[in-house]
């Protein structure tokens, strides 16, 4: 007993010294034995003073400790015996008490009771006690005196409740408190607490928060109860009091279920209290949390806790900033930095409850996983996302892939992301090292959404974040851009390029990292090259004061070493980093569009610069015309994109002007020169020149000049003449009239010559006289159609977008000559398979496919000209050419064009060979996508333009059905590649990337937005082309006429318009189906393209709303079903019509429409050859039959009729017919038929809930008539391949078949468990359909292993045991409805699939016999079926054990 009240004098003194650390004047361990003046002991003769002396203190007066000079239990002791043994006991107490009230009367003396004794110093030797009570501590703890002195206690108090802290510190209410705290034992418990609720309700409000926080340590456990009740009371009157009450309550033993009271009554005030309030009130909330409600608490939590309300707006910052600047806002701001503080401190009890309480981090990912509604999405939502990512390594997974559905469903987009680090960026840059790890961890994702929500974690901890986290950013940025990931490489350099115009000055600081940048050009692609490029120069040339040129001088090294190497790589990395720095110097800054430009103009040295910088390129390119080609692109690209300084501008358009017309342009009465191998005149003109004026393009003699130098110099590859290549021809043209529209404002009337002129060629149709060519002959002419063919693409780029009517009708007449060249082109590739085209496009993407080469007139040429050790690589080029001819290009499912489809073929040497000019786009000068406004004019209607020639006659120009397919072509193949997102896969640094991006490099300059915002103007035009055509088609059905009745011209019209029309699809889906719309930024580009197909339907001025525009829009496109000419285009229309239905809020009420059109297609009898005109048929028939099962509202009545209706019609029907219902169902689409059907209906019962005991007797019901129907359609199924019996059948049968029966076990077998007793036949029934069924699947398994086929016994085992396990899983639910006998198990002989039973090779060994582990499963009911087949089981109940043991050893 001695020894706890130690232990609890110890813990009372260190609660006390804690309290009230100024009570003391001088620590106990100096203290001293003195001598003190006699006068200062208390000397009156009252009982008190003699019994405290008699036990052994002395009282002192004055300021001087009361002095104790025995141990403080011994004193207590012989106190309380002095009183039991005192003649007058029990009247002495009431005296005693009398006496210390008399004695406390006296401040000083009151003081002296409250403080601690003085110890003797023999008696602190003794002990070892470095501590002492106070008297009035020492009397609380004698039970007799107790209740009183608690009674005076309280009685002295009222007197110091409104006075101030004297001199020393002391505050005489609370250490009249700290009294009571921490007593070995309470006479009256409830007494006291009353008497402390009661001085609770009276005292000031400072005070209040001390008493009611000493509760805990003053009161019992058996009065927490009643004085939760009172705190309760308490909180609800004053809100004030609300931190010292949620304090006291996390201390108190309390029912569960009246925190819960207490957690509701706070959380309804927890958007109107004080912030500084608010860390306590949060902590209360989390440790209140049990396992039970932690995802209730969580979520009212999340909606209720709103930290940015208490965050002061930017506005009344700026507002205090100017303040501040006058000295008047000192106090605001400090209010300022405290609200910060406590903002931190709710997300540091947050982090504490998270990262100790698993359940509160679980709940919070469970609550802001349920939230659907990207409104609803806050910025605590982010924010506790990240936090919970920095906690635990456990969480992360989860974590990720909470974002990975938020961010592809649309709710956290960056108007959040960018309010959330706003909001919380104190709290977040404690995590920066998580966050960027997450950043990084979704830069490796596939989907380009999740990419980008990485590069904006990446730019908002660059923006809100201090130095060393941006310097980390930069890092970790660095490393993304050197990874060889492509799609990580050019998210990367945006986020580098965003976060220079975001903060210049931070990123001049980390310019020593992107520099390394340099190291890894070599296998990047143009693209990313130009950008690294950009970043580095703009830090180079930002034009700030004081700044190091070392980053300048450094890039001027680099791009003359690359401009000087031999290896062309390098010089193409040279030639786009000179031209990309020249344009940063040259821009023009007299309208300041980026901050890093400080200054309005460009000075005379700026400009010397620039001049000798492009003179250095040009010098270095001009011997070469594959750099010069490449440097012209990169020029004009520069040009297109920037606003260049006028002086440069000048000096660039005079100087390409000169060349130009130097170079390539003679006058028409120029004689060609030179020695033709055929004549030569002036071609393609669309006016009639006369012998004076006029002007050529001077190709032929051109080409024919430089092939023979190329011939005589041999091996050399740089020619030392200084005339222009004419390889050089159309991109030195597109240099020239984007220099003249940029200094004119568009207007090209000063080159308008050249859209008109005619060249210099042969007559490039070959005719009849093909064959009769020489190889290097058809070379020459090949050659020379494709630069024609590659120049008057790049005229109709420039001039595509003038506006009058003489200038869009001579566009029109160069897109006929494009389809005249495309044929041209068809007739010589067939006949030349070897052949490698003159290039067109010179960037890294091309240049492992195309041979070094100035002429590129004949492969075998050129090989006799290198020298023996480049064989080795000339024939590798020259395999690589010969796929350009053989390959077909799968990535974009090409339709064969009309030209293609009616199989033009030229007969040559090698025989017949058919060209897809696909695998020639690399050779083709790209179009730009304003060449698209061509399609304004129209195709049925012809369009007269007024246009007024030299012999004063008007000419008739229309877009024709071929020139439509041309445009439509190249556009698609545009939209697939910029809209259609591709799996951004890991290729290695040492190989190429492929050839995906060839011939779009000039789209890819352009952003998504900006291309989807130019097909969104085209949608008119194409809406009536669109219309036209599908008039056109409906015109032949009207007059029920078939495509083979026609003639063979008709029947190429047919093609070409069907083609059309399939391309039209096309490109509506790709813009529809984009994943960008999902973006709020392109909410309006969705709205606008909706808004034309609605208009289609009806006009109307106001504006509606995007479900009204979704419906109207779906029922214009679907009018078009009726009359689709092919099967591609109705899966097209189909496609087209669910990527509408993605963008509808309520898609329900159209996917029976969408079903009923997938019907239709699937009904309906398509013309003769179809299947056999598209490779892909079986591949489009596959998906358009799962969108029609997808859809319908009732898969099982769908699968039911294809499989009971149409392939009975298709068994009775000759060998090549098809069924009558469904004509799409012939015996060589029967496998997709029947995979399709096997795999919805295994993915339709797998989604159908299971049944619980609870649900009521109608659902019961309800989902055994549907597993009644799927058993049923299970059962057509697998009885099918009995008729269909190849390989592909079987693998159906058995993959989908082991799949329903473990959907059967997992769904179905709980619903049978407790609808047994209700439902017995049904049940029984039910069963007995499904083991027929499975005894099927077993004769299969027998079948596969005596044909030993190895593809299908693979599946034998899997499927065995999901049959074993369904023995077992009936008997089950038989023992648990007490019908135990109803089951019967047997065995059965292995058996073919047509029913014969397999003879062993060992018949006499009993376990070789041929039994299967399958065991029959029958009801009593039932028996009488298996009666009948006796001769298929057995009957003596041989376990199943023992046929496991015959099949292994048949095996």
């Amino acid at each position: 007993m001695v020894s706890k009240r130690r232990r609890l004098d110890s813990e009372a003194k260190e609660t006390e010294t804690e309290d009230d650390p100024k009570i003391m004047k001088q620590p106990f361990s100096k203290l001293t034995k003195k001598s003190h003046d006699p006068r200062e002991v208390e000397e009156n003769g009252s009982v008190f003073v003699r019994l405290l002396k008699t036990s052994g203190l002395t009282l002192k007066t004055g300021e001087n400790q009361n002095q104790l000079g025995v141990d403080q239990i011994i004193f207590q002791r012989k106190l309380f015996q002095a009183l039991r043994k005192h003649p007058s006991y029990p009247k002495v107490i009431e005296e005693f008490v009398h006496g210390l009230e008399s004695y406390t009367e006296d401040s000083d003396s009151l003081r002296n009771c409250l403080l601690s004794c003085e110890r003797l110093q023999d008696e602190e030797a003794s002990t070892g006690a470095f501590y002492s009570k106070s008297l009035i501590k020492l009397l609380l703890g004698i039970d007799i005196l107790q209740p009183a002195i608690i009674k005076m206690l309280f009685e002295k108090v009222p007197q110091f409740l409104f006075e101030n802290e004297s001199s020393g510190g002391i505050n005489m209410c609370r250490l009249i408190i700290n009294q009571l705290k921490w007593l070995d034992r309470i006479v009256d418990s409830k007494d006291l607490t009353a008497q402390m609720m009661q001085l609770i309700s009276v005292a000031p409000v400072n005070l209040q928060h001390d008493f009611i926080t000493s509760l805990p340590e003053i009161l019992g456990d058996s009065q927490h109860a009643n004085v939760g009740k009172e705190l309760r009371e308490l909180l609800m009157q004053n809100t004030s009091l609300t931190v010292p009450i949620l304090d006291v309550f996390s201390s108190l033993r309390l029912d569960p279920n009246f925190l819960s009271e207490i957690r509701r009554l706070v959380m309804g005030k927890l958007s109107s209290v004080r912030l500084e309030d608010l860390p306590v009130i949060v902590k209360f909330i989390l440790h209140s949390v049990t396992d039970i409600t932690s995802l209730e608490v969580i979520s009212e939590l999340r909606e209720k806790l709103n930290v940015q309300h208490f965050i002061l707006p930017s506005r009344i910052q700026a507002s205090q900033s100017k303040l501040k600047s006058k000295g008047l806002a000192s106090s605001s701001g400090n209010q300022e930095n405290s609200d910060k503080d406590c903002v931190i401190l709710v997300f540091d009890v947050i982090k504490s409850a998270i990262r100790y309480e698993k359940t509160i981090s679980e709940a919070w990912i469970k609550a802001i996983e349920r939230i659907e509604s990207a409104a609803e999405h806050k910025a605590l939502d982010v924010a506790m996302l990240l936090i919970i990512y920095s906690t635990s390594t456990q969480t992360k997974k989860g974590i990720e892939k909470v974002l990975r559905n938020k961010i592809q469903s649309g709710c956290i987009q960056e108007q959040l992301l960018d309010s959330t680090f706003s909001t919380h960026h104190l709290v977040l840059k404690d995590i920066c090292p998580s966050i960027l790890l997450l950043a990084q961890t979704l830069f490796h994702s596939q989907d380009q959404r999740i990419i980008l929500f990485g590069s904006l974690l990446y730019k908002y901890a660059f923006k809100f974040f201090d130095t060393y986290c941006q310097q980390e950013v930069v890092g970790a940025l660095v490393t993304h851009i050197c990874s060889g990931n492509e799609a990580e490489v050019d998210t990367a350099l945006d986020v580098l390029l965003e976060l220079i115009v975001l903060n210049p000055s931070a990123m001049r600081l980390n310019a020593v990292f992107i520099k390394g940048i340099l190291d890894y050009l070599e296998n990047m692609s143009p693209q990313q090259i130009r950008k690294i490029f950009c970043i580095l120069s703009t830090l180079a040339f930002s034009q700030q004061p004081g700044t190091s040129n070392h980053i300048q001088d450094e890039m001027h090294l680099v791009i003359r070493k690359q401009l000087s190497s031999t290896v062309f790589k390098y010089k193409l990395i040279g030639i786009i980093g000179a031209v990309t720095m020249a344009g940063i110097m040259a821009e023009d800054r007299s309208v300041p569009s980026n901050p890093t430009q400080g200054r309005a103009g460009l000075s005379r040295e700026e400009c010397t610069q620039v001049t000798s910088l492009l003179q250095l390129v040009h010098s270095c390119t001009e011997h070469s015309p594959w750099a010069s080609s490449l440097y012209y692109d990169e020029f004009a690209n520069l040009i297109q994109e920037r606003k260049l300084a006028p002086k440069t501008l000048e000096w660039v358009g005079q100087t390409i002007f000169n060349d130009f017309q130097d170079a390539f342009v003679v006058d028409f009465c120029a004689v060609p020169e030179g020695d033709f191998p055929f004549p030569v005149k002036a071609l393609y003109g669309l006016e009639e020149y006369s012998t004076q004026d006029g002007i050529v393009i001077n190709l032929t003699p051109l080409f024919l000049r430089e092939a023979a130098e190329d011939g005589s110099q041999g091996t050399s590859q740089e020619s030392s003449q200084k005339s222009m290549s004419p390889l050089c021809l159309a991109s030195h043209f597109r240099l020239l009239r984007l220099c003249v529209a940029r200094q004119h404002n568009g207007n090209l009337d000063e080159i308008d010559g050249l859209l008109d002129c005619p060249l210099f060629l042969p007559d490039l149709e070959p005719g009849e006289k093909l064959e009769s060519m020489s190889a290097k002959e058809r070379s020459l002419m090949c050659s020379l159609t494709f630069l024609t063919f590659n120049w008057f693409r790049e005229v109709v780029n420039a001039f595509c977008q003038q506006t009058s009517p003489e200038m869009k009708g001579k566009v029109l007449s160069r897109v006929k000559d494009l389809v005249e060249l495309q044929e041209i082109l068809e007739k010589y590739l067939a006949v030349i398979p070897d052949y490698v085209p003159p290039f067109a496009n010179v960037d890294l993407d091309t240049l492992d496919r195309i041979p070094w080469s100035s002429s590129a007139i004949s492969t075998k040429n050129r090989n006799k000209g290198k020298m023996a050790g480049r064989k080795q690589k000339a024939d590798s080029k020259s395999s690589s050419t010969e796929t350009l001819v053989t390959e077909d290009t799968s990535e974009y499912d090409m339709v064969p064009s009309g030209r293609s489809q009616v199989e033009k073929e030229s007969t040559g040497k090698e025989g017949k060979t058919f060209v897809s000019l696909q695998n020639y786009r690399a050779f083709f000068r790209e179009l730009d996508i304003e060449v698209f406004s061509v399609l304004h004019s129209g195709l049925v209607t012809k369009f007269i333009l007024d246009t007024e020639m030299h012999t004063e006659a008007t000419e008739v120009v229309q877009l024709g059905p071929a020139e439509l397919l041309f445009l439509l072509e190249d556009l698609s193949q545009k939209l697939e590649n910029v809209l259609t997102p591709s799996l951004a896969k890991r290729i290695c640094f040492l190989k190429n990337k492929g050839n995906r991006n060839i011939g779009f490099s000039h789209l890819h300059q352009r952003s998504v937005q900006d291309i989807v915002h130019c097909v969104v103007q085209l949608l008119t035009p194409m809406c009536n082309h669109l219309e036209n055509i599908h008039n056109y088609f409906q015109c032949l059905g009207a007059e029920d006429l078939s495509v083979d009745d026609k003639p063979r011209v008709n029947a190429q019209e047919h093609h070409t318009m069907s083609s059309c029309y399939q391309r039209l699809l096309q490109i509506l889906h790709a813009l529809f189906a984009w994943k960008g719309f999902t973006h709020r930024s392109n909410h309006h580009l969705l709205h606008s393209a909706l808004e034309v197909l609605a208009s289609r339907l009806k006009q109307t001025e106001q504006e509606q709303p995007l479900e009204e525009l979704v419906s109207q829009s779906f029922s214009y496109l679907q009018n078009f079903h009726n009359y689709i000419p092919s099967f591609q285009c109705g899966l097209h229309l189909l496609r087209l019509l669910m990527a509408l239905l993605e963008k509808s809020a309520v898609p329900t009420q159209k996917k029976e429409r969408l079903a009923s059109l997938a019907k239709q297609l699937l009904c309906r009898a398509w013309p003769h050859g179809e299947r056999e005109k598209n490779t892909n048929f079986n591949d489009h028939l596959h998906d358009l039959l799962c969108i029609y099962l997808e859809h319908t509202d009732n898969v099982l009545k769908a699968i039911e009729e294809i499989a009971g209706v149409g392939v009975p019609e298709l068994v009775n029907a000759p060998k090549e017919a098809s069924s009558s219902t469904f004509p799409t169902l012939s015996r060589h689409t029967f496998v997709i038929f029947f995979r399709v059907m096997m795999a919805e209906l295994e993915k339709t019962v797998k989604g159908l809930q299971a049944g619980t005991a609870a649900d009521s007797q109608q659902v019961h019901e309800e989902k055994l008539l549907y597993w009644n129907m799927a058993v049923r359609d299970f059962s057509i199924l697998i009885n099918l391949m009995k008729v269909f019996d190849s390989y592909p059948v079987l693998h159906v049968c058995l993959k989908y078949g082991r799949r329903f029966v473990e959907a059967f076990l997992k769904q179905c077998m709980p619903l049978l468990d407790f609808s047994f007793r209700k439902h017995r036949e049904d049940v029984l029934s039910l069963l007995e359909t499904l083991q027929l069924n499975t005894r099927l699947l077993h004769h299969l398994c027998g079948h596969s292993k005596i044909h030993q086929d190895t593809r299908l016994t693979k599946h034998v085992p899997l499927l065995k045991k999901s049959l074993e396990l369904l023995v077992c899983r009936v008997k089950a639910m038989l023992v648990l409805n007490n019908c135990r006998e109803a089951f019967w198990l047997g065995t059965l002989k292995n058996r073919d699939l047509q029913g014969e039973e397999i003879v062993s090779q060992y018949p006499s060994s009993p376990e070789s016999a041929s039994e299967d582990s399958e065991d029959g499963i029958t009801s009593h009911v039932s028996r009488s079926r298996a009666a009948k087949d006796g001769e298929d089981e057995a009957s003596d109940g041989q376990k199943d054990q023992d046929s496991d043991e015959s099949d292994d050893s048949s095996d």
